[in-house]
């Protein structure tokens, strides 16, 4: 029966490769027989772009002819499951996924499921946590489950530096299933101490799979470029003679938008890829990028895990990712099926500030879980989050980390009823201890990233050791072992120039709240959508805080000279000559301070000056309040308002009016110095800021 087996699973292979002389490489065919013949619980770790997909989708082909039920597949990202629901196509297998952009869909997919029409569902680890979904679907269509996948399953790990909270569900699920079930883990991203706590998850009697990591067809250099305008002239100038199409990582969302519009400035076709998008306007990047119609997609991990574009031609990091984890996950998306590939690390000097934010903020502070369960406590019946934004000043990032956290616990010290969260009887106490380890861990793998960048050994075989490899071999390709660079690492000042003029145009918009906060204004009556005659325009700001270009500025402005630059002058009457707000203002005002009382009035005058138009100080603090940016959420940011500003109605223009401040983070104070303007009859208020926090 197992070559009878063999034969039908090499079949399938070449069926699925389209390659009629395709064989398995090692492991995979053992890995298949394992689920099939022993129904074993396996772990495989396997490098990047070695087919761990395509053992589980030959098993699920193989097991359904057999008469097994479904395979369940938890995937971690949407992109993931596109790339494999269009790989599981070709070898007829009907695959379906229920996620948060087809809720219209579940009812028709369960009914296809429990009726035997689809072979393969896809879900992410979240949907794990929906109520509906758990007692709507997930109950009705256990029992026909016949093969069980966790792709991604260092995720699982609290130990793996993507670790994603949703995956402890897996745990529980799998338990509650059959023994003899078969099941699957894979990952390329493993080191001993998340294989020892997975298999301690998921059980002692898991098989692991475990082979070499090392990527021939992928070229490595490390390039230290320490300024963005220094990296964007370097990307300007070697994209255009990389082979086929590739991805640029960045670390953050801004990167991604700003690295992409400054290459299309340089007519590289590139655009930004992100988790802010609509699902489709990722899924037609995705397509595009596959399909070679665009240059390289600017991405965050969105785009990460799973990606498979098999010709990929390289892999470029605008900046240095946190662990090797993240760094090999991300460069193996290139070189699949590509003799030859990039893979080039360049790193700045904003890197370590970066992860550092990540690393700070990935478990919630004693603080804030003691707030939320107290807060809750109190809470005569339950509260919603919303009703917890109110009560403690707290953001609703902040908040929802705890809740998730704390749910996840066994037993869990809160549990949630409709929309409303309640505590259980169940006493919890934060394993600091634990937190403080994982942090050292983080902390330790940044460090080993710093060594990574300034290596001398062979680049692919130091991956390989910090991964655990049990047999690491140099490479031979790349910059380390040719002793040579593979790509140039100078630039023009010309093009760095550019660069710097590019980020000192980078306009950034203040889009207009729309709705009151319900009970945060009681002193002003705001309630309700803010109606269009009370509303703020469409406002700018000159940069980003702190960021290149003029953030550093604005920065030494304020805290420093307390006197805001000419040249910042200058900037802001460029960026309204290229705004052209319609209708243009015929006056200026500006939102006061009481620690800095002049700083801001005194730019105002000075760029009211240039622009030959009236400055005319209108707003008035009646009574200091808290900086907005102690303020966490916009409940409290808008409550920290309520009463803090009069206005001379004597002095306002009917005319539309400039409202200038340095710092724009809620936009709560513009909202409402916005609001009682109109009231007071100014004509339309247009905010104008020197910089915007990027988060805001």
């Amino acid at each position: 029966m197992t070559n009878e087996l063999r034969n039908q699973a090499i079949a399938l292979l070449r069926l699925a490769l389209d390659d009629p002389t395709a064989k398995f490489r090692g492991g995979q065919w053992e890995a298949i027989a394992s689920l099939l013949e022993q129904r074993d619980r396996l772990l495989v770790v396997q490098r990047t772009g070695w087919g761990k997909s395509i053992v589980y989708f030959l098993a699920t082909r193989l097991l359904r002819d057999r008469g097994a039920g479904f395979t369940l597949l938890i995937s971690p990202l949407l992109a993931l499951m596109r790339n494999q629901i269009a790989a599981a196509t070709r070898l007829n297998l009907q695959a379906a996924t229920i996620n948060s952009s087809n809720k219209d869909d579940w009812e028709q997919v369960k009914t296809q499921l429990l009726t035997g029409q689809i072979d393969l569902l896809l879900i992410s680890p979240e949907r794990l946590a929906n109520d509906e979904f758990r007692d709507t679907i997930l109950s009705r269509i256990s029992a026909q489950i016949g093969l069980f996948v966790v792709d991604e399953a260092h995720c699982i790990s609290d130990w793996g530096h993507d670790f994603r909270p949703d995956y402890r569900r897996i745990t529980r699920i799998l338990q509650a299933l059959p023994p003899n079930l078969p099941a699957i883990a894979t990952t390329a991203t493993a080191n001993n101490r998340v294989v020892n706590d997975i298999t301690a998850q998921l059980g002692a009697n898991l098989r692991i799979f475990r082979g070499n990591l090392t990527r021939q067809s992928l070229q490595l250099q490390n390039i230290y470029l320490p300024s963005p305008a220094a990296r964007m002239a370097w990307l300007a100038e070697q994209l255009p003679s990389l082979p086929g199409s590739g991805i640029i990582y960045t670390l953050t969302v801004r990167d991604s938008e700003r690295v992409a519009a400054w290459l299309q400035t340089q007519e590289i076709d590139a655009k930004p890829y992100h988790s802010q998008l609509q699902t489709e306007e990722r899924e037609t990047l995705e397509n595009q990028l596959i399909d070679n119609q665009i240059k390289a997609l600017v991405a965050t991990t969105a785009l990460g895990m799973g990606f498979d574009k098999p010709d990929l031609g390289f892999v470029i990091h605008y900046q240095r990712p946190g662990s090797v984890v993240h760094y090999y996950q991300q460069v193996g998306r290139a070189g699949r099926a590509v003799e030859q590939a990039y893979g080039i690390l360049l790193s700045g000097d904003e890197d370590d500030e970066i992860t550092n934010y990540f690393i700070e903020t990935a478990f919630p502070p004693q603080a804030h879980t003691e707030e939320v369960l107290n807060a809750l406590n109190k809470a005569s019946d339950g509260f919603s989050v919303a009703q917890l934004e109110e009560n403690l000043n707290l953001s609703r990032g902040q908040i929802d980390k705890v809740l998730k956290l704390l749910s996840l616990e066994s037993p869990a010290p809160v549990t949630k009823q409709g929309t409303k969260w309640y505590t259980t009887p169940i006493k919890y106490q934060q394993d600091l201890e634990k937190i403080a380890k994982l942090t050292r861990i983080r902390q330790q793998e940044q460090a080993q990233m710093q060594v990574y960048m300034e290596s001398q050994e062979c680049l692919m075989k130091f991956l390989a050791q910090a991964l655990d490899d049990s047999n690491p071999t140099s490479c031979g390709k790349c910059a380390v072992c040719l002793g040579e660079n593979l790509l140039p690492t100078n630039y023009s000042l010309a093009k760095v120039n550019q660069a710097i003029q590019f980020l000192r145009r980078s306009d950034q918009i203040i889009e207009p709240r729309k709705i009151w906060i319900k009970n945060a204004l009681p002193t002003y009556g705001f309630l309700g959508r803010i109606k269009d005659n009370l509303k703020a325009e469409i406002g700018r700001a000159l940069c980003l805080w702190g960021d290149a270009g003029w953030g550093e500025l604005v920065k030494q402005g304020k805290y420093q000279d307390n006197y805001f630059d000419d040249a910042l002058i200058q900037g802001i009457i460029e960026m309204i000559q290229r705004w052209q707000p319609e209708p243009m203002p015929t006056w200026i005002t500006c939102v006061p301070s009481l620690n800095r009382s002049q700083l801001v009035p005194n730019f105002s005058q000075r760029l009211a000056n240039q622009l030959n138009l009236p400055f005319i100080s209108v707003v008035q603090k009646v009574r200091q309040n808290s900086p907005q940016k102690t303020m966490s959420n916009s409940y409290h940011q808008a409550r920290n308002l309520d009463g803090i500003f009069a206005l001379d109605c004597s002095k306002i223009k009917p005319g539309a009016v400039f409202l200038i401040d340095d710092f724009v983070d809620s936009r709560w104070t513009f909202t409402v110095i916005a609001a009682l303007l109109r009231q007071a009859g100014s004509g339309q208020v247009f905010p104008l800021a020197l910089a915007i926090n990027s988060l805001s």
